[in-house]
């Protein structure tokens, strides 16, 4: 499948093509590329133009640069003055080509998951393209838009944001017809003077909408009033365009139902979690006004699962005559909302016989001034009560350390390494497990000591 000739892509750049060549893809990593893919050179931690001969040995397509790196004289490139405002361009021209229906999505817990649940329940009404990653930010988003093939029905854009002014210029590029936001959680407050702050760059995603578009809002929030400004499509569990009225998480699964437009819906989710049934109703709301049927994604929510590291559960074995360990993979990202919503799970969850529930908890980051109170604060939290115990990891979760309760009260470690090596201590065949922290934390490495415990299944 050929997304771009040489042709193509110099003109949507304006940048000077070296040779007549084709790609069927676009990559920024080397380590991840395949071959007949665009390797774009961009400059962030390290420079690509170093990675350049690598991307070609490996069987790049072409190669998007602005100077022509050593021993690539004779390389397919398409030479440009700045590689990022290029990739912008050909995201915008991709943007433009394409007669897909668009849906952007935004919030500060819950993008990627909601993201991966509008391409599964859409997948089988059409051809579907979204970001396999967290691709979100100024180079994530004009990648996943120049990625989308000429016959997509339906591409779905995940905008995230750090920092004031972020996310209108990316929705910008995006131009879509459903706009979304999830959520609007005390995030990134370093860079923000209040959540009210967060609320409204959250709603300048409706910023980017096409005439005629639709902005999901979240009614449920204190800082909803902000979204309703700009929002014309609501959806809670209070008074709402779409509403949520009744959500049983079981075990292994969700069951939900709702007041719509469409009359009453009735929909199961594959995962337990009432945090899922919200943005599940946003889901179907998107499905709806982008054209598609409402009832078949609904049936097709009864076998979505969460990703890895977003609450992805994993059945562990540690003893063949022993109930297995229920983990709770949410290792990938974390926020006072998250956290909130991932206790809940567990304190829901039903050990064996004999069983507990144990978090691993790692530090929330981008919180400010704030950040030692807002740790501590989950001490206070009712599902926190429900615990067993509650090991720690990091400078700011000493805070919630020192909070709760003794008989909660696990150990506390700076690194997620030196917990990872303590495991078989801490955890026993029966118990139900948690793992979440802010990605940097590195909590990963304490799912893979907890899998590495015995066999999944």
């Amino acid at each position: 499948m050929t997304l771009w000739t040489a042709g193509e892509a110099a003109l949507a750049t304006g940048g000077t093509a070296q040779g007549d060549w084709s790609v069927s893809g676009l990559s920024i990593d080397t380590r991840s590329i395949r071959p007949g893919e665009l390797f774009v050179a961009l400059k962030a931690a390290r420079d690509g133009h170093d990675f350049v001969a690598e991307a070609i040995a490996k069987g790049a397509g072409g190669v998007l640069v602005s100077r022509v790196p050593d021993g690539c004289g004779d390389a397919p490139l398409l030479i440009v003055p700045e590689v990022q405002a290029a990739l912008e361009a050909l995201g915008r021209a991709g943007r433009a080509r394409t007669r897909a229906q668009v849906i952007a999505v935004t919030g500060s817990v819950g993008k990627t998951s909601t993201k991966d649940m509008l391409r599964h329940v859409l997948a089988p009404q059409g051809r579907v393209h979204a970001a396999i990653k967290s691709f979100n930010n100024h180079w994530g988003v004009p990648l996943t838009l120049a990625g989308i093939p000429e016959e997509a029905e339906y591409a779905i854009i995940e905008i995230g944001m750090n920092h004031p002014g972020e996310i209108a210029p990316l929705s910008a590029q995006a131009a879509p017809h459903v706009a979304m936001v999830t959520i609007v959680a005390p995030v990134h407050l370093e860079a923000f003077e209040d959540i009210a702050g967060i609320a409204r760059e959250k709603a300048a995603i409706f910023s980017g909408l096409v005439p005629g578009g639709t902005a999901l809002w979240n009614a449920d929030l204190e800082t909803s009033p902000i979204l309703a400004e700009r929002g014309n499509v609501s959806f809670g569990t209070g008074p709402a365009d779409w509403r949520l009225t009744e959500v049983v998480a079981g075990p292994d699964a969700t069951t939900c139902r709702a007041e719509t437009p469409l009359g009453p819906i009735d929909f199961r989710i594959g995962a337990p979690g009432r945090h899922f049934a919200l943005n599940a109703l946003a889901v179907l709301a998107a499905v709806h006004h982008a054209g598609a049927d409402v009832a078949r994604a609904a049936l097709a929510l009864a076998d979505w699962a969460p990703p890895e590291g977003r609450g992805k559960r994993h059945s562990v074995r540690m003893d063949s005559e022993a109930p297995p360990l229920d983990l709770i993979d949410d290792a990938y990202n974390a926020n006072p909302a998250s956290v909130g919503a991932a206790l809940d799970l567990l304190a829901a969850a039903t050990p064996a016989p004999g069983g507990r529930r144990i978090a691993f908890l790692g530090d929330m980051k981008e919180l400010g001034p704030t950040g030692p109170e807002l740790h501590a604060a989950l001490a206070g939290r009712p599902a926190t009560a429900a615990l067993d115990t509650v090991h720690t990891v990091g400078p700011l979760m000493r805070h919630l350390h020192e909070a709760l309760p003794a008989d909660r009260r696990g150990r506390h470690a700076e690194d997620a390494a030196t917990l990872a090596g303590q495991l078989r201590d801490l955890v026993r065949p029966g118990d139900a497990v948690l793992v979440k922290g802010s990605l940097s934390m590195k909590m990963a490495v304490l799912v893979d000591g907890l899998r590495a415990l015995g066999r999944e299944g």
